[in-house]
């Protein structure tokens, strides 16, 4: 069994924002769309448990929001390719 608590607290932070960023990129994705999401119990304590990460690293949520911007700007363009093809 592999236990990431020998990792480095740092490195695990780091890989652990990986859901953040896809909690934020389907938050963008919705408003993008323009879908109405329901707030969730489970996504309100998701989200409060990285309230102290975000507090202690002052760029986590600047990071994780480029990364999620960049993966929602991905998905457009897979969703409408020519798009990009006359913006060119």
């Amino acid at each position: 069994m592999t236990s990431t608590s020998a990792r480095p607290p740092k490195i695990q932070i780091r890989a652990g924002l990986s859901g953040y960023v896809a909690e934020l990129g389907a938050a963008f994705l919705a408003a993008d769309l323009g879908l109405c999401i329901e707030p969730r119990p489970d996504h309100a304590s998701y989200i409060a448990s990285w309230i102290k990460v975000l507090q202690n690293d002052t760029r986590a949520i600047v990071q994780a929001a480029a990364h999620a911007e960049r993966a929602v700007a991905y998905l457009h363009q897979l969703a409408a390719p020519e798009t990009i093809q006359q913006a060119a």
